[in-house]
């Protein structure tokens, strides 16, 4: 979730590894002022940290998608500051947090100082997951990795690897039909400008043509392959709605986009018993 309006600029395929690398350069620069302008919301800031799902303020303490978590084994992929994974840990779980930032991390290390029980943290990407098969009762991201990797299906894969039979796995992204419109909040942002069906990945670069920062894009149909592919069970796509009472805006989710159509969507998984 990037906080400025950017036009398209529509690359060739970046693979996993220039993925990765750009991805980890970019949020360990803007680890800061992602903080300091976003760091409230999100509970970086808060004892015991906050569990949202997405900039519509959707809490998993309302809507318990992961369901009960005390004394659970939760592993949380794209974790960045680790607020979520804190807010895990105060309800009574076993979580590690994993993140391909070192910035974000430190920012989540600073942050457990004012909580009971410290998190472990983990670099490394989500494509290769530094964990044994069936290690995990719980896997979650909220807008972590997942968009940010070339092959999100080895993801679905991985997380499938390390969760035990019956273990639960539900991430959030923005939501694919997001894809056809401008990052902009305001109403050149209801103007469709992309191809839905384009998997061509947004990318930034400097001026040695070196990439910066990449997303991935994928089609709702795609997600559901993926997870299907990976041996998991789809439960629910959850796109939540807009709040009446909610009048920030972050980045392209704003009021009046999120009147009209949705920018999020969490999907909810299973692994069979």
């Amino acid at each position: 979730m990037t906080s400025s309006p950017r036009p398209p600029r529509l690359l060739g395929d970046v693979d996993s590894a220039d993925s990765e690398r750009a991805n980890r350069h970019w949020w360990d620069d803007e680890a800061a002022d992602y903080h300091a302008e976003h760091g409230d919301f999100i509970g970086g800031t808060t004892p015991g940290g906050e569990f949202v799902w997405g900039p519509e303020r959707l809490r998993e303490a309302d809507v318990h998608l992961l369901g009960d978590v005390a004394g659970r084994a939760v592993l949380e992929i794209g974790c960045g500051s680790a607020p979520c994974s804190r807010w895990l840990r105060a309800q009574g779980a076993d979580v590690v947090g994993l993140d391909v930032s070192i910035g974000m991390l430190h920012h989540g290390i600073a942050a457990m100082a004012q909580d009971a029980a410290p998190v472990p943290l983990v670099q490394a990407g989500a494509e290769h997951l530094p964990f044994a098969d069936a290690s995990f009762d719980l896997a979650c991201s909220s807008f972590g990795a997942v968009p940010f990797v070339a092959d999100s299906a080895r993801v679905m894969r991985e997380v499938a690897r390390v969760l035990r039979p019956g273990g639960r796995w539900v991430f959030s992204t923005n939501h694919p039909m997001r894809w056809m419109f401008l990052d902009d909040p305001g109403p050149d942002g209801l103007v469709v400008r992309m191809s839905y069906f384009s998997r061509t990945p947004y990318s930034e670069a400097d001026d040695d043509g070196t990439v910066t920062y990449v997303e991935h894009h994928r089609t709702i149909g795609d997600r559901v392959r993926e997870i299907v592919a990976a041996g998991l069970v789809l439960e629910d796509i959850v796109e939540p709605e807009w709040p009446d009472d909610l009048e920030d805006e972050w980045g392209q989710w704003s009021p009046l986009r999120g009147s009209y159509f949705p920018g999020t969507a969490v999907f909810v998984c299973h692994k069979p018993a």
